[in-house]
């Protein structure tokens, strides 16, 4: 049996990318007719994680505990690049164990492990490999962290870091505010406008429940 996993990190992201690779592996389907366009290939068990962040372990996940139940021996769980399922290198292991113990190989598509047939396989050559692999990979991320946090405090110094731009400015954020004081729900506003309900927020924070100014009610 094929498995296979994905995974994004907030609602507002999109599994598209990761569905495009599995479909090129023959893994899923195009569809005409269905919302996401896509199904599982014959022999194709498919589970997501939509918005989950990957701060969370890859075991610790929902669709981990559904994968778990059902897997067996000689089945092979499939990702399209390998941040979708293990964060670092102590994941990396965590699932390489859970695999070996449970008979399952370990292949992902995209990447510099990509022409691996088997992550899981317990030789000495594979195991290097990806600890070298991702080990560079986790200090290009710690670097370019470090890069971004230092621009931003160069930037504050000199006064030319504003953070990111409000959802809602200008005329859009003077409609939000008119809707809300005719009654308008939050809820509502955010999805006419097609942000969050903190971005709507932000622009109403003066208006709010214990503010010195509050919304007319609703007739």
């Amino acid at each position: 049996m094929q498995i296979v996993y994905s995974r994004v990190s907030t609602a507002t992201q999109s599994l598209l990318r990761q569905r495009h690779i599995l479909t090129e592996a023959g893994l899923l389907v195009r569809t005409e007719g269905v919302a996401e366009g896509f199904r599982p290939a014959d022999g194709v068990l498919l589970f997501e994680d939509p918005a989950t962040t990957s701060k969370i372990p890859a075991l610790d996940r929902p669709a981990f505990g559904k994968i778990a139940a059902k897997a067996h021996p000689g089945d092979t769980l499939t990702v399209s690049e390998l941040f979708r399922l293990c964060r670092d290198l102590l994941d990396i292991h965590a699932v390489r164990n859970w695999c070996q113990a449970r008979g399952v190989a370990l292949r992902v598509l995209s990447g510099p492990l990509s022409n691996f047939h088997d992550l899981a396989a317990g030789d000495a050559t594979t195991a290097v490999i990806i600890n070298v692999i991702t080990a560079v990979g986790q200090f290009q991320r710690d670097i370019q962290n470090e890069l971004t946090v230092e621009g931003i405090g160069a930037a504050e110094i000199e006064g030319r870091y504003r953070g990111r731009p409000p959802a809602l400015d200008g005329d859009r954020r003077k409609d939000v505010r008119a809707a809300f004081h005719e009654g308008t729900s939050i809820a509502a506003l955010a999805r006419a406008h097609g942000v969050s309900r903190a971005a709507v927020r932000t622009a109403l924070a003066d208006l709010l429940p214990g503010q010195s100014v509050l919304p007319r009610p609703s007739a």
